[in-house]
């Protein structure tokens, strides 16, 4: 049994089958990547992961638990975390405002914003927080606008927010998206050591198969919302029908 166990989970919106008899399973401290075109379910398949959508039947397990009925914070206190595809932070708040955010959330359940009036005193706080952006090497960061950094540092940023929580499951919806190619690379170096150094179970949804290759243990591909095939990377880019449906042999 994996971390996380999907199981026959189907999703329609009205006469569109977004996803069909879905089964999924996450061993824990692996990287599991889920790729597909447009259109494929993916997004579908982790709003139904994180309590954004219920499914029409099926189960989602995690960590031996059901997520199913639950509000995403609820999720969120279970222990996972999920990176969006468009950096999710507060533009019009420091760098450091935003890592208390989830700093208070994680020790007191629901987050208050009047929380943050208490942070002078908060000494142990601000310890926490100013450790997580030191992993994600954004030290010298902590006073700036988050409105301000460049789309690296704002996915940085997004990264260090849901570490901060210490969750056993990342989920990842396209991490690199919009980034230009050294920001990729960053990001990817910057996954690689959050893995070796915290043993991180990720699920992960992208496009760039660089991106695809140098971090998954395991690739599920998704076709009209239904799986088409799950192996591993070097399987996944011999696979005749991935390679013509999706890869393309420049690709590969």
């Amino acid at each position: 049994m994996g971390i996380l166990e999907v199981s026959g989970v189907n999703k329609r919106f009205g006469g569109l089958q977004a996803l069909g008899d879905v089964n999924l399973s996450v061993q824990e401290k692996s990287v599991h990547a889920i790729i597909g075109p447009n259109g494929a379910g993916k997004s579908t398949l982790l709003n139904c992961l994180v309590g954004k959508l219920i499914p029409d039947s099926g189960s989602v397990m995690f960590d031996g638990q059901s997520v199913l009925g639950r509000r995403p914070h609820e999720i969120n206190q279970m222990g996972i975390s999920r990176v969006f595809q468009t950096p999710e932070i507060f533009g019009d708040l420091t760098v450091l405002e935003n890592m208390l955010i989830p700093v208070f959330a994680k020790r007191d359940g629901a987050f208050r914003m009047h929380a943050i009036e208490s942070v002078p005193s908060e000494t142990s706080v601000i310890e926490q927080a100013r450790a997580m952006l030191a992993e994600v090497k954004m030290a010298d960061k902590v006073e700036m606008l988050a409105s301000s950094l460049s789309r690296g540092d704002k996915r940085r940023l997004e990264m260090a927010m849901c570490l901060v929580q210490d969750p056993k499951l990342l989920l990842l919806d396209e991490p690199t998206a919009g980034m230009a190619r050294a920001d990729t690379q960053n990001t990817i170096e910057l996954l690689k050591e959050i893995r070796t150094k915290r043993g991180i179970t990720m699920a992960i949804i992208e496009h760039d198969m660089n991106v695809v290759f140098s971090l998954a243990d395991r690739i599920t591909v998704l076709a009209q919302g239904t799986p088409l095939v799950e192996d591993t990377p070097d399987n996944i880019k011999g696979h005749p029908k991935v390679r013509e449906a999706y890869l393309g042999e420049a690709q590969v």
